[in-house]
């Protein structure tokens, strides 16, 4: 059964960092890609950074090029999202996803399995 389990949220004020962790288990992570998505109040899902796993390239959103940064640690079954120069903005809960393919996309459409979330604020 595939299962993904996030981490990793809390508060932290702006400028600061956070890094999620995406625990899979039911499948490697080398069959599938991975995504990062998140939610704020009011908003729809968007996606935030993927992973593949044909060739370890890695998307992001334009609103958090540059300051996070996507990874995986196959022997650990493991995705991070390392989150850096926060800004009230990031506050939403993450998910992260996963689908069949060997190729991401920040586009929901495909990500069949997703973790339940963690809460992200970024609040003075």
């Amino acid at each position: 059964q595939v299962q993904l389990v996030e981490s990793g949220g809390g508060l932290v004020q702006p400028g600061g960092s956070l890094r999620l962790s995406c625990a899979a288990s039911g499948f490697t992570l080398d069959s599938r890609a991975i995504g990062w998505f998140r939610q704020a109040p009011g908003k729809e899902r968007e996606g935030v950074s993927c992973t593949s796993s044909v060739d370890g390239s890695t998307y992001y959103a334009d609103s958090v090029k540059g300051r996070f940064t996507i990874s995986r640690d196959n022997a650990k079954n493991t995705v991070y999202l390392q989150m850096n120069s926060l800004k009230p903005e990031d506050t939403a809960i993450y998910y992260c996803a996963t689908k069949r393919r060997l190729y991401c996309s920040l586009s929901e459409n495909g990500y069949n399995s997703w973790g339940q979330g963690t809460q992200v604020t970024v609040s003075s």
